[in-house]
């Protein structure tokens, strides 16, 4: 049997890859300005999409790594 990877990105389809996520928020930031061009508009959802990002992008895979590290071997147990 195969051990499970201990990289996040390998439990998560297509659609939900860095780089899909990095697109998604970059174009959302874009057509924000281009669509209003009203910068009161434009920076709450440039915020949003940077809290989206820094949750999605570095702390879900950092706690996935955490737990991973921290979770015993499934052989230790009899």
């Amino acid at each position: 049997m195969s051990e499970p990877s201990k990289n996040f990105w390998d439990y998560k389809p297509g659609w939900c890859q860095p780089w899909s996520i990095l697109l998604t928020g970059g174009g959302i930031i874009l057509g924000s300005w281009l669509g209003v061009k009203i910068w009161w508009i434009a920076t709450p959802i440039t915020g949003l999409v940077l809290l989206w990002w820094l949750y999605f992008l570095i702390l879900v895979p950092w706690s996935f790594r955490q737990s991973q590290m921290a979770s015993p071997s499934d052989q230790d147990t009899p």
